[in-house]
């Protein structure tokens, strides 16, 4: 039973429409910000690629500043065009809140995104202890 949006089934249920494939690709999913706005994920990532230390192990690392808190973001690499942009845990890697601060604070407007940084020296050789081989 096909059903368009807003019908029922026979359950009475709403069926959620379905995305569309594309060239027989199936659609990625866009994650937004709370306030609805999505993230310059190309931008950041042209901007990680450019300074050495953000690349530790297989990751691009750098720092979120936001309105109350600041976080430590990495970038993967998930083959061929695909990048996956996580929010990392950075207590349970060692640094702490001090640590993510300092790395805005030392910052001088590397990044031409507001509200990016990269890494400080000290968070850089932190996470090179952990992750390169």
């Amino acid at each position: 039973m096909h059903t368009t949006k807003g019908e029922r089934n026979r359950g009475g249920l709403k069926k959620m429409p379905k995305a569309k494939k594309i060239t027989g690709m199936a659609p990625l999913p866009q994650y937004i910000m709370p306030d609805e706005s999505e993230p310059e994920y190309e931008l950041i990532l042209e901007q990680v690629q450019d300074y050495r230390q953000s690349l530790i192990g297989n990751s691009y690392y750098y720092i979120k500043a936001g309105d109350e808190r600041c976080c430590l973001c990495r970038i993967i690499h998930g083959g061929g065009k695909v990048f996956f942009h996580e929010l990392v845990d950075h207590d349970r890697h060692g640094i702490s809140d001090e640590d993510i601060e300092e790395s805005v604070r030392l910052d001088t407007g590397s990044f031409s995104l507001p509200g990016y940084h990269p890494i400080s020296p000290h968070v850089e050789q932190k996470l090179r202890v952990l992750y390169d081989i």
